[in-house]
């Protein structure tokens, strides 16, 4: 089995005899294992690309999580019930570094929300709360 052919492989299921808090452990260490080997310096730092001169390294926020379940035998004829659990990441652009003539400078990726829509709600605020304040002054 090719190493592609393995990553998309179905996950086997767990035997019938194996009681489900041990088959929770498989599971996350199996996902404690993919997650890990994929976390690394390029999964932050994305490989650098070099034009005219210039090479741009990516930068981002990388995160992962997940978890699992347990179960329980029921009964003289032991019988089980039980969960699993499942996982995630989340990767998100922040910005990169830019190396020219031999110096390093970070250049963030600007959020237009927290560039443009919080200094004119900031500007609103300033400018309408004095007027509302001599309102409430004059009534009381």
């Amino acid at each position: 089995m090719s190493a592609r052919e393995n990553e998309t492989a179905p996950a086997r299921l767990p035997d019938t005899g194996v009681s489900a808090a041990h088959a929770s452990v498989t599971l996350l260490e199996r996902l404690a294992d993919k997650l890990g080997g994929r976390a690394s310096v390029t999964a932050v730092y994305g490989e650098p690309v070099t034009a005219d001169g210039v090479t741009v390294i990516p930068v981002a926020k990388v995160a992962f999580g997940f978890g699992g379940g347990a179960g329980r035998e029921v009964g003289a004829t032991k019988s089980g019930d039980g969960g699993g659990g499942g996982g995630g990441a989340e990767a998100r652009p922040l910005g990169y570094i830019e190396i020219r003539d031999g110096t390093a400078t970070y250049k963030p990726i600007r959020d237009p929300w927290s560039d443009v829509v919080l200094p004119l709600t900031a500007l609103v605020i300033g400018s309408v709360l004095p007027k509302i304040l001599r309102s409430l002054r004059r009534r009381g």
